[in-house]
Order: structure tokens, then sequence, then C-alpha cells
């Protein structure tokens, strides 16, 4: 391809409306488009990069066993109400209605769409397993579309679904997608790590997601040496035992004015570890106690999964006032009415301190189950840095990354809402055990800038380039620069080289800026200066200096370095 005829201008000026690293280098390289928010055009060179991607994750899935399906994007509402995830994705969903006044969505994703599939040619045992793919467009309506590609209201995604008869199957097929995942994201040059993480509106069991590291990531990993890591949602740590002394009388304390933490322990002397905070939520539309350790966090996630809620927020200071309860001073201990769910560090020790539930009054001296009942305890603490790491007792780390893959052990939780039955040898119906694995292959494309990139553009790995060489002849006239670059330009495509030839006769500055800013791996220079030596410049992008080669071994060259990189 020349530069001369390829579609899509860069520009020096950082977009305003860019929030992000990937954003502003994407629309400055002339790759993207935006149509709306969250709503974007793929120019020809993100065009490429998305199409060797999906031609990496095609073949790693076929290499699986699955087989490639297409369904369709507009989806029967009905079919989202009765697997009962209609308030689970919320306003996220697009409905609309079609002219015989039948409610719609645009999918944001396609298990119901598969699940009803499968029910209808799967009957036996003898049909399974299965594993179907396919690499299509989902709509989400977020509402806050950013970061370019990284969230979006449009988008390409991979999305895959295993189908057995137990269980067992089930462990199998993950781990194979397991694998076949760390496979794509090794092939496309991009190092992930995986992640123990929350399922979230999809639901199921065991759930992992892919991420790749990077300081401009929205997601936060915790990590120990040992191995262990985990999204901030699903991560656990050790929360230690407090003082573990005989249980002394209950007893209430006139604590003016302190409310916090931090506030009541000094006052009593004692510790944060040593109290219990209450915090007042609301989910779905019922007011919930939730008690931890003083010394820890909420995680609300896990809160909320606890609750099996759709909907959970943190109550407002009127909603506490009116459900009877005292903001700053409520505790479990001597109220009843509401649902109480407890972090399982409240037993890790003895007489704790906790809220009066009336004004300027704590209580001392609470021991859990003598001063209250919980109806949930289960771990509902955020893990942190610094904390212990509950698999080896070491120190748990942080970084930040972004999520370009997530895998689901869903069970039979769709198959049974849906109908997805087989009949076993002794003719007994049974759901179908399922699995969702998904990749979205356009914010791969901006997390692989957010993780490639410095101050001059993006560094795109070699395997997903969109060229990977960028030919570059510095034009002068009376010599043979633009003879021996058009020669080259040829000898390059002969052999299976993928070569944007800079054809402008523009200044080395612009030439090399562009170069730079686009991100192919390899530039090859013909100057005056080179020819004189008969050789061309040539530099890696991510390396600072550049080295001289015959003319004659070139080519050569360019076919080994371009093979020798992860494929």
């Amino acid at each position: 391809m020349r530069v001369t005829r390829l579609f899509g201008k860069t520009t020096r000026d950082v977009p305003a409306e860019a929030d992000t690293i990937s954003h502003q280098l994407m629309l400055r390289a002339g790759m993207i488009n935006q149509l709306s928010a969250g709503v974007y055009s793929y120019l020809p060179l993100a065009l490429r990069v998305l199409q060797k991607v999906e031609a990496i994750i095609r073949d790693e899935m076929n290499k699986a066993g699955s087989q490639e399906v297409l369904m369709p994007t507009l989806q029967p509402l009905e079919l989202w109400e009765t697997s009962g995830r209609v308030k689970a994705f919320g306003k996220g969903l697009f409905v609309l209605k079609d002219r015989k006044d039948r409610d719609l969505v645009l999918g944001p994703t396609h298990e119901e769409v598969i699940t009803t599939l499968v029910a209808r040619f799967v009957q036996s045992y003898r049909d399974l397993p299965q594993m179907l793919y396919q690499i299509q467009t989902k709509f989400r309506d977020e509402p806050r579309p950013r970061g370019g590609l990284l969230r979006v209201r449009e988008f390409t995604m991979k999305d895959l679904y295993s189908f057995d008869v137990d269980e067992a199957g089930l462990d199998k097929n993950y781990d194979i997608m397991l694998n076949a995942y760390k496979a794509i994201y090794e092939r496309c040059g991009l190092p992930a790590i995986m992640v123990e993480a929350d399922s979230g509106a999809i639901g199921g069991k065991a759930s992992h997601e892919f991420m790749l590291p990077t300081p401009s990531g929205e997601d936060e990993i915790i990590c120990c040496s040992c191995g262990y890591a985990a999204n901030v949602e699903k991560a656990t740590c050790v929360k230690g035992v407090c003082l573990n002394d005989k249980p002394e009388p209950l007893e209430p304390v006139s604590t003016p004015g302190m409310k916090t933490i931090e506030e009541v322990a000094s006052f009593m002397r004692s510790r944060p570890s040593q109290t219990y905070k209450t915090l007042v939520y609301v989910a779905d539309n019922n007011i919930i106690l939730a008690v931890i350790r003083g010394d820890l966090e909420v995680n609300e996630i896990k809160l909320k999964n606890a609750l099996k809620a759709t909907d959970m927020r943190l109550a407002t200071e009127a909603e506490v006032r009116e459900a009877g309860l005292w903001p700053g001073f409520v505790s479990p201990v001597a109220v009843d009415g509401f649902k109480v769910v407890a972090d399982d560090s409240i037993d890790s020790g003895s007489n704790f301190i906790a809220g009066g539930n009336k004004p300027d009054t704590h209580f001392k001296n609470v021991n859990y189950p003598r001063d209250f009942k919980a109806d949930i305890v289960t771990d509902i603490a955020a893990a942190r840095a610094g904390g212990k790491c509950a698999r080896c007792g070491g120190t748990l780390n942080s970084q930040q990354g972004i999520e370009v893959g997530h895998i689901f052990k869903l069970g039979t939780f769709l198959s049974t809402k849906l109908g997805a039955n087989y009949n076993d040898e002794q003719g007994q119906s049974h759901p179908i055990v399922m699995g969702c694995y998904g990749i979205g292959v356009g914010r791969l494309l901006g997390a692989a800038i957010e993780q490639n990139h410095d101050d001059k553009g993006i560094i795109w790995p070699m395997p997903i380039a969109p060229y990977q060489i960028a030919l570059c002849p510095l034009y002068r006239d009376g010599t043979p620069v633009g003879e021996i670059a058009e020669k080259l330009y040829a000898e390059f495509q002969a052999s299976g080289l993928e070569v944007l030839l800079d054809d402008r006769k523009e200044s080395p500055g612009i030439k090399f800026n562009d170069a730079d800013l686009i991100g192919l791996p390899l530039r090859v220079t013909v100057s005056p200066r080179t020819l004189e030596k008969n050789s061309v410049e040539v530099k890696w992008r991510n390396k600072k200096d550049s080295e001289l080669i015959p003319l004659d071994q070139v080519t050569a060259k360019m076919v080994e370095w371009t093979r020798s990189r992860p494929k």
C-alpha cells in the first residue's frame, strides 16, 4: 500500500475529546473515526489489525475443536424475559419495536440465542459435547462511553459457548478454552495475566478474566509472587485474628459527636480492628445492613452477589433515618426487621465495639452470635495491596490492567430456563451444562496500544501490526532513491512482506514522525546518504538505534526478522 492512496490522514493535534492514550493515538494516526458517542468507524489501518486478531482467534478456536456460526443481532425481548436477565442488564439493553409492535433487543451477548439454537438440535447425550462460536457485532447502551474502543456502545466480540452432559465435561472444555486464550494473547504479542473474576450480569460459577497490564487500565489486579491473581472485585486476603479474650457483658458507652471508626477506636483506647462498622444499603428496594470489621472495607460486588441483588447502592442519610436508624451509630445489635449480611471477619475476635443505635452512643463488648444474628455470613471484604495472600501468606501487590477476555462456567442456569435438555442413556432428561467464553476484539486493539506506545506514537507487536514495514524513501532530484524504493517495494511484496510505502514528497521529519505515530514494527529508509554505501537504514520501532543493511541483503533480512517474531 502507498501512503498517497491510503484512506485516512494523520494529525499532529491531540483531539480534545480523547481521554485515553489509545483513543488519542488512533485518532491521530487516522485509524478510527467517531460517528456518535461510543460508535466508531474502523479505517483501513485499524481494520487490518482487527482482521489479524480475528484470524488468530479463529485459528485457535478451530484448533480447540469448536465450530463457527453466525447468529442474529436482533433478538426477541421475550427470550430475555424468559431467562430473567432483563433486570440484570437493565438500561444497558438497546430495546426497540418492529412495525408489528413486537419488542426486540440489539444483542449485547448471545447466551439466550445460542441456548435456544442448541435446544433445537440437541436431544441426546450422543449430540454432546459441542463448542460453537461467532465473531459478531454487539450492542450495549453504556452510560458513559469512554476511552475510544475501550468502552463503546457498538463493538465486535468473539463469543464461544460450550455444551456438556455434566460438570466434568464443562471442566474439560473450560481448560481447553483457557489454554486457547493463553495462546491467542501470546500469538498477538500481548502478555496477558489470567485472574480470578466476578461473573457479573452473565452469572455462573467459576470465572476468569484476562488482563493486559498497563498503568492506564481501569481495573485493579491484586496479585502475589506465588502466582495468585484476581480482579479486585473477587480478590481475597488473610484477615487475621484480633484479641480473643473471654466475652464480657454488653455495655453502652457515651460517645458524644464520635461517628468515625478512628474517632471511636481512639476514644475507647482500642484499635479499628476491634470495632464493627455497619453500612446501610438499599438492595432491590430493601434496607440491608452490611457488617464488617472496622479495619476492613466492604467490597460492594461481593455484597451484591451475596444478596443476589439486581440493584444495590448505599442508602442516603434520609433513607437511614426513615428506617429508624441513626447515621454514624448504626449496628445490628438490638435492631429488628432488617436483613443482615456480615463479613466472616465478625468472629475473628471478641469484645468488639459497635454502634449503639442512638445518638452519641456505642456498645462495647459486642460478640457474635451472642449479641446479634446475621442472615448471611460470607466474605464481603475488599482485598488491598499490602495485605496478606490467602494462598501463601505473602504480601499482596496491586497493578492496573485492561480486561481483554472473560470466561465463565455457566452451569445449567440458562439451559434450565430456556429448555435446553438432553436425554441420557436411560432416556432421562437433564439440563445441558454450559460455559461461556468472550473476547472483545475492538477493545483488544485499544488495550494493545495502551500497553505498547511511547511519546511518539503506537508500537505495534509484529503479529498484529497493520503492516510490518514502513518504507520511507527520502527523495532528492538527481538520485536513484525513487527507483531503488520502488524496486524494494516490489521485492518485499513478492516475498510476502506487508509494506507501507511512504511515496509522498514530504520532508524526512514528517515521514519519520508519521511512521512512529502509526507504529509499524520496522522502518526501512532509502536516502542518498545510505545509497552512497549501497545500503538502507533499518530501525525497529521499539529501539533507539538503527543499522545499515546492504541492498542485496535487505529483503532476506526483512523476511527473517518478520518471521522470527511471535505469530
